[in-house]
């Protein structure tokens, strides 16, 4: 998958307004574990909610590199941000937008899609991680209502002043059927009953938000079903799949940032009176560097290629994600490690890449069960 010219300009407009609008805030932002309503609103404005959403609702209609290319700008300088986009984007309006009715599609999508306003994706909980099916959190039928109880937790976009709700993945059990299933909810923000917290104390992507989601007898009707009732796993493993694109974007973006900075700073860092990218054990580093993070981004777009034409792409995002994130991880550690005790100082960007990075390998599937999908898809 070869990037148009229209795919460049916007990588240059999505690049542009991370180093003007993004860069000069983002470490005291992650200092002070603050998120940024007015970044988010400045993503709006410039299009990046809801890129891959028709006109219809309210988005830009683009194809899914472009909307991978954009994450993958901001996380080149902030993954922070980048994740707040991806998280949204994927998990958050995406759900909504394929399986939605076109009443909950109209109510939600144009708010979601103008940076006014984020969704969460409730999925997660402290005892189902990487076993979505080990979800706790139930909804029962009582009369013509659903009452749902339970919890979430590292839950994105939920809990921020422009919040406005999350799609909630619930056990159900019909009378009729008697036996466990899952349905999704979409709950919004205010519904007596539902509640999130802020979670603090973060290692990484400290400028964005997480959040635990609780329900307490939370009252919905058949309207806040999302798809239809047993359909609720489907829908989150679906959901998945996109959101492993997202999650290899940062690490690729990531990956790239860090890059340019080892490179940088290897150019001008002198030792034994030369500067240290001439000496061959810094120069091999950075030509590794270089040749790992073309791979990743080779396969990343192949499998925005595939899922464009609409040809299975399960394999190649899980590939991706696990491929991209860990590429991170070692960009990552050697830049830090081509800093040398810089590299350890806040002032320092590396610091903060070489913290965001580790998330990566846990998110949306740790680098394990992506080994397992891949495993499943080539028949082992």
């Amino acid at each position: 998958m070869h990037p148009t010219s229209e795919h460049d300009l916007i990588r240059t407009t999505v690049r542009d307004f991370a180093e003007r609008e993004i860069k000069p805030i983002a470490r005291e932002l992650d200092e002070k574990a603050e998120f940024s309503v007015e970044l988010a609103s400045m993503m709006g404005e410039l299009g990046l909610f809801g890129m891959h959403i028709h006109e219809k609702y309210g988005g830009q209609g683009l194809d899914t590199l472009s909307y991978i290319i954009a994450v993958e700008e901001l996380a080149r300088v902030d993954s922070s941000q980048a994740v707040t986009l991806a998280a949204h984007n994927s998990l958050g309006i995406n759900p909504i937008y394929k399986y939605g009715t076109e009443t909950q599609k109209m109510k939600y999508l144009p708010q979601l899609c103008s940076g006014k306003a984020l969704w969460g994706f409730g999925l997660t909980e402290p005892d189902a991680g990487s076993d979505s099916r080990g979800t706790k959190t139930h909804a029962f039928k009582e009369g013509k209502e659903w009452v749902i109880n339970g919890s979430k937790i590292f839950i994105t976009n939920a809990s921020a002043s422009i919040s406005i709700g999350s799609t909630v993945q619930t056990v159900t059990s019909t009378k009729k059927s008697g036996k466990k299933e899952f349905t999704n909810f979409i709950v919004d923000k205010g519904t007596p009953g539902f509640r999130t917290s802020p979670i603090h104390g973060k290692m990484m992507w400290r400028a964005s938000d997480t959040a635990e989601l609780f329900f307490d007898d939370v009252r919905v009707t058949d309207e806040n079903i999302l798809g239809s009732v047993g359909q609720g796993s489907k829908i989150m493993l679906e959901t998945l799949d996109s959101g492993r694109l997202s999650i290899a974007a940062i690490g690729l973006g990531l990956a790239q940032g860090a890059f340019e900075m080892a490179l940088e700073y290897a150019k001008v860092r002198k030792q034994f009176g030369r500067p240290i990218a001439q000496f061959q054990v810094i120069s091999f580093k950075l030509a590794d560097m270089a040749t790992k993070i073309e791979l990743a981004r080779a396969l990343l777009y192949k499998a925005c290629w595939l899922k464009d034409t609409g040809k299975p792409f399960g394999k190649e995002a899980a590939m991706s994600k696990l491929y991209c994130s860990e590429i991170a991880k070692e960009v990552a550690d050697q830049a830090l490690q081509i800093h040398g005790g810089y590299g350890l100082l806040k002032e320092f960007d590396i610091e903060r890449f070489y913290r965001d990075q580790r998330i990566l390998q846990i998110g949306e599937g740790t680098s394990e069960i992506q080994k397992i999908v891949i495993a499943r898809h080539i028949g082992v």
